[in-house]
C-alpha cells in the first residue's frame, strides 16, 4: 500500500484493564478535507477523525488511526490491516456484497457553490449558459460533462477543487460543483461564496468492516445510532460543515436494524437502544 503519509492517533479510554486490549485499527484518506486533513503541528484532524475517536470512546477501546491513500484502504481492510474504515466510503451494491456496512451517517450528494450575491438556484436548468468549475478527473467532472448538452452549461476543469472554488470567487466561473461536505467546508471558510443547488444521489457514507465481522458491525452501528440520538453527530456536522443536519438526512435519521436498508448485508433485526 502506497502511503502519502502516516499519522497514528491513540485514544486511551476506559479502565486500565481495558486499556490493555489491542487497539482498534482504522484508516482514513488524510488529504480529504474536511473529513481528514493534516495539522500543521503534526497529526490529522477532521470530521471522520472525530467520528473514529468518538466510536472508540463509546466502545471503551483505544484506537489507532492511519492516514494513507484512499485507493489502499479497502484492500487493507480485507487483508486484516484495519478492523474498520473511518474514511467516508460510499455504500454501493457491489461494495455491500463484499463488506458489511453500518447504517449511513452522512449523505454523499453533489452540491454547487456560487458567489454570495448570486440569485437562488432551484433546478439544474437554472445553470444554462453558465460556466461550471470542477476538479479535473473527479466524478463531478464526468457527471457535469455528461449533462453539458442537456443543461447547456460549459465545464472548466481545474487541478484541485480549491482552484475550482477560486475560479468562482474571481468570476472566472459561475459555480463549482463537488461533494456536498467538501463544498460546505469551502463555503464555511470563504465568506465570498455560499451553498447553492443540491443534487441528491440517494447514496450514503457508512462504516465498513470485513464480511465475517458481524459483531463489530453491530457495535459500530449502535455507537453511530447513539451519536445521532444524543446529538453528538449533529454537533460534529455543524463543527466541520457549518450547518446542522437536515431533517431526514442520514446524519439525523436512526435506521432500523443494522446496515443500510435495501443493500446486501442489511440485517433488519430489531434492537433496543443501548446508549450509555
Amino acid at each position: 500500500m502506497h502511503r502519502a503519509f502516516i499519522a497514528i492517533i491513540a485514544a486511551f479510554v476506559g479502565t486500565p484493564a481495558l486499556a490493555q486490549e489491542p487497539p482498534l485499527r482504522t484508516g482514513v484518506d488524510g488529504t480529504f478535507a474536511p473529513h481528514a486533513m493534516p495539522i500543521l503541528s503534526g497529526g490529522i484532524q477532521g470530521f471522520n477523525v472525530d467520528l473514529a475517536n468518538e466510536i472508540a470512546k463509546r466502545l471503551n477501546r483505544r484506537i489507532e488511526i492511519e492516514a494513507t491513500q484512499f485507493s489502499g484502504l479497502i484492500p487493507a481492510l480485507q487483508a486484516g490491516t484495519y478492523d474498520f474504515l473511518a474514511a467516508p466510503v460510499t455504500v454501493t451494491k457491489e461494495r455491500a456484497e463484499n463488506m458489511l456496512f453500518t447504517e449511513g451517517y452522512l449523505n454523499t450528494d453533489f452540491q454547487f457553490v456560487v458567489r454570495k450575491d448570486a440569485p437562488e438556484i432551484t433546478k439544474l436548468e437554472d445553470f444554462k449558459g453558465k460556466v461550471i468549475a470542477v476538479n479535473k478527473g473527479a466524478v463531478y467532472d464526468s457527471w457535469a460533462r455528461d449533462l453539458a448538452d442537456k443543461i447547456g452549461w460549459t465545464i472548466e476543469s481545474f487541478g484541485t477543487n480549491t482552484d475550482a472554488v477560486q475560479a468562482v470567487i474571481s468570476g472566472r466561473a459561475y459555480a463549482n460543483v463537488a461533494g456536498n461536505t467538501a463544498v460546505a467546508w469551502a463555503a464555511k471558510n470563504n465568506p465570498a461564496i455560499k451553498l447553492s443547488y443540491l443534487y441528491s444521489t440517494g447514496l450514503v457514507w457508512a462504516t465498513p468492516v470485513r464480511k465475517n465481522n458481524v459483531e463489530l458491525r453491530r457495535k459500530l452501528d449502535v455507537a453511530i445510532e447513539c451519536m445521532k440520538r444524543d446529538g453528538t453527530l449533529a454537533k460534529m456536522h455543524e463543527k466541520w460543515f457549518g450547518t446542522k443536519p437536515a431533517p431526514g438526512s442520514a446524519a439525523a435519521t436512526i435506521y432500523p436494524g443494522y446496515g443500510v436498508p435495501d443493500m446486501p448485508g442489511y440485517d433488519g433485526s430489531e434492537h433496543p437502544a443501548t446508549c450509555s
